[in-house]
């Protein structure tokens, strides 16, 4: 049913869940998982090269391989027959995660929804919701 499913992981308690369902799906479909964190550094992009703003996106980079290693541990301690592999990339987490789903020719995206609600989901919008209507694939919001 499924042969590669996408698990955009923000380290996040609702990416989290996210991750076990994919690791469940995988498990019983034999589909291979690919972690996709994104270093969200584009404010980085305007501001001036100095010391300061490398720590930053060093710190932000860290970050990212930090949740996409996360990820892997746990495919690997929750089942270890399950194929995974990791993605990192930069720029804005939706457009990330919906450039993956199509470059990896993905039949799944299963995401952690943003656990946002109110005022900051109506000025940020939520990537889930952002991925969910633009994605060419099925999409599985876990709350």
């Amino acid at each position: 049913m499924y042969n590669k499913i996408l698990v955009p992981t923000d380290g996040s308690e609702h990416a989290v869940r996210a991750e076990e369902e994919a690791i469940y799906i995988a498990e019983k479909t034999g589909a291979e998982l690919i972690g996709l964190s994104t270093v969200e550094n584009n404010f980085v992009k305007g501001l001036p090269l100095n010391d300061e703003v490398y720590e930053l996106n060093n710190l932000l980079k860290e970050n990212t391989k930090n949740n996409v290693d996360k990820f892997e541990e746990l495919v690997h301690e929750k089942a270890s027959s399950v194929s995974v592999r990791s993605i990192i990339k930069e720029g804005t987490p939706a457009n990330a995660i919906l450039e993956t789903a199509e470059e990896e020719d993905v039949d799944l995206i299963i995401i952690g929804s943003s656990g946002k609600s109110g005022f900051d989901r109506f000025l940020m919008g939520s990537v889930a919701d952002k991925v969910s209507k633009s994605a060419k694939c099925s999409v599985l919001v876990v709350h």
